[in-house]
């Protein structure tokens, strides 16, 4: 019998996530022997406070382990991240599953990488005919202007903010995408029970990102 695959779940944050791990497995229909890493873990709040994006620099909004909310740069993340592949890559896992949808250009692993960027943007890209409009639903303010995905003459991009750790808007960002032909929820800290509230306002297709990346999880089972 097949083993059951030996996954390494990596959060930008902190571990464990159990805000969003146990909704993830649920979603895989299969063994798998997961094991969680954080980009943070052993850091204090002094070193994570040098981690405050400077101007000009891209944002991630994550979360630490007692559940709180942190801001904190892509270029150190990015580094940070690439020490832990390497790290990973020497204990002999079968796939690592980045759970993080921000875009990290330099990353490398000689382990199978389930990078949920890519994947949740090549699930939108799938759904590309007829989408001419299109809404992402992000953590932060400033992300909006940071987002990686920009209107075309094919499609417009419209972006709206809500925080899955801090915030109160969500209905207030869902009806700002309300006239979107299919609406993303591009961080992996949205919940399946937040989807349901966004699609009963929107009344068009909602994609989780968590639940996109369960599902490419699911293929290596």
């Amino acid at each position: 019998m097949p083993h059951a695959p030996r996954v390494a779940f990596v959060t930008i944050g902190q571990s464990p996530r159990v805000d969003m791990l146990p909704e993830i497995l649920a979603a895989v229909h299969g063994e798998v022997e997961a094991v969680e890493f954080g980009a943070l873990d052993g850091l204090g709040p002094a070193e994570i406070a040098r981690m405050l994006p400077p101007p000009g620099e891209a944002s991630l909004a994550t979360r630490l382990r007692d559940g709180s909310e942190v801001v904190i740069g892509k270029r150190e993340t990015g580094a940070r991240l690439q020490a832990l592949f390497d790290e990973l890559d020497r204990q002999r896992f079968d796939a690592i599953t980045l759970l993080c949808t921000g875009y990290f250009e330099q990353l490398g692993s000689r382990t199978l990488l389930i990078e949920a960027q890519r994947v949740v943007d090549a699930m939108v890209d799938a759904f590309s005919l007829g989408c001419r409009r299109l809404g992402v639903m992000l953590p932060l303010a400033r992300q909006v202007q940071e987002f990686h995905l920009q209107s075309s003459e094919q499609r417009h991009v419209s972006a709206a903010h809500y925080s899955p750790y801090s915030g109160d808007r969500l209905e207030a960002a869902a009806h700002e995408l309300a006239d979107s032909d299919l609406v993303v929820m591009h961080c992996m800290g949205y919940t399946e029970a937040m989807r349901a509230r966004v699609a009963a306002i929107v009344d068009k297709p909602v994609l989780l990102a968590r639940r996109v990346v369960a599902g490419a999880v699911q293929q290596i089972v």
